[in-house]
């Protein structure tokens, strides 16, 4: 693996985050560029946008999406499609949230060489067919692809990046560790040509929090389930989607026991929910419902910004040391762990917690700041009906604030 033991750590500390020991730097250095394919509405180049780094170039086929990237990221380049793209721009990282729909648990489940998930060889055709490669990659996508089809989709991943002499890195993350009350958990993977990403991604680790008691907080669930599922998170939200189980745009719902009311986040709320000022998808100006649907798939298809913001600061000031003295092999048929690595030729799996930092959290009730949308009559009353013929475990209070709920809602 060419370079992969070279030591790195002088050509690192010119692409210093702006903040830390390495902010006086950016101004004496040029400022690391990044380029997105599968951009959405750019969750991971704000992140790295917001750690300092330029965007070169963004790349989505959605047009509502490319709309909101050209409001937000002025002066970059925006393509619409992967697959006329020909080659990569120069850039320091190239980042890669690859559709996930064949790779979701509530998805078509076609695994890697799905129709919209399969496009992900068209990133390592770029990268095949560039001379110079970016410095880093950044992939993200669901957990469930690590067990979908025994692995099948991480262990094609890892073997295309090992075919071209990259060294990865990935982890289970959930965005909840950055702060904001939402449960989401990601995998990001990290690889190199040149330098060991496993430093970058799992050499910090805050160790995941105790499982917080319900009490009086508020609790965040999805009203289009009930049968099988609740999405139950206490004090935060589930994560924010792009649609239901029939493909239909749904914000989550909350509910607040002390109101005895349920209702769902406004989409500015969402936005704020991943990271992204208040506002970020309304750069179309259409107030109708069809636009209202679409800003809430794209928020939902979105990724974290602090997490991106996360791993952008640790790619500018990496450390050049990891401690491998405690991985163990992987596994050879099966799906894989939540955290792995390869490197100088060897794979391995690593025992770290989908949070690495842990940040001030935020309660959920006090961090909406917009008026919240009480759940329709038909909704509530539709719900509960599935909830008490399912077998889900579920509080009394809940059950009885829902009838109650739709006993007055209009």
């Amino acid at each position: 693996m060419s370079k992969t033991n070279a030591p790195a750590g002088k050509a690192r500390k010119q692409r210093g985050a702006p903040n830390g020991p390495a902010a006086k730097l950016l101004s004496s250095a040029p400022r690391p560029t990044v380029a997105g394919l599968f951009a959405g509405v750019g969750g991971l180049e704000a992140g790295f946008q917001a750690a300092g780094y330029q965007t070169a170039m963004l790349c989505e086929i959605d047009a509502a999406a490319r709309q909101v990237l050209e409001s937000r990221f002025v002066g970059a380049r925006v393509e619409s499609d992967v697959r006329s793209l020909g080659r990569l721009p120069p850039c320091t990282v190239l980042t890669a949230g690859f559709p996930c729909q064949d790779l979701s648990q509530v998805g078509r489940r076609q695994g890697i060489t799905g129709p919209n998930s399969g496009l992900v060889q068209v990133l390592f055709n770029l990268l095949k067919n560039r001379r110079q490669c970016p410095e880093w990659v950044v992939i993200e996508n669901v957990p469930f692809m690590l067990n979908l089809h025994g692995g099948s989709a991480i262990r094609f991943i890892a073997a295309e990046l090992e075919s071209m002499g990259y060294a990865w890195a990935y982890r289970t993350v959930d965005a909840q560790a950055f702060g904001l009350p939402q449960r989401r958990r990601r995998v990001i993977l990290i690889a190199s040509r040149d330098h060991d990403p496993r430093p970058v991604l799992l050499g910090q680790d805050a160790g995941a929090p105790e499982a917080k008691p319900r009490g009086a907080h508020a609790c965040g669930f999805y009203w289009t389930e009930g049968n099988t599922g609740l999405g139950w998170a206490v004090d935060a939200i589930p994560p924010l989607k792009g649609g239901s189980a029939l493909h239909i745009p749904s914000p989550p719902a909350i509910w607040f026991p002390r109101r005895r009311l349920i209702a769902m986040p406004s989409i500015e709320d969402a936005e704020r929910l991943q990271g992204f000022t208040a506002g970020w998808t309304s750069s179309t100006g259409d107030p109708t419902r069809e636009s209202r649907g679409k800003r809430w798939r794209m928020v939902g298809n979105a990724v974290s910004v602090p997490m991106a913001k996360w791993i952008a600061r640790r790619l500018a000031t990496p450390s050049d040391s990891y401690d491998a003295s405690e991985a163990a092999a992987l596994p050879e048929t099966g799906g894989w762990p939540g955290a792995a690595w390869s490197f100088g030729r060897k794979r391995r799996s690593v025992a770290v917690s989908e949070w690495p930092v842990s940040s001030t959290h935020s309660h959920l009730a006090s961090f909406l700041e917009y008026p919240v949308v009480p759940l329709s009559k038909r909704a509530t009353t539709g719900f509960l009906s599935r909830l008490r013929k399912s077998s889900l475990r579920h509080a009394s209070e809940f059950a009885e604030d829902l009838a109650h709920h739709a006993e007055n809602a209009d």
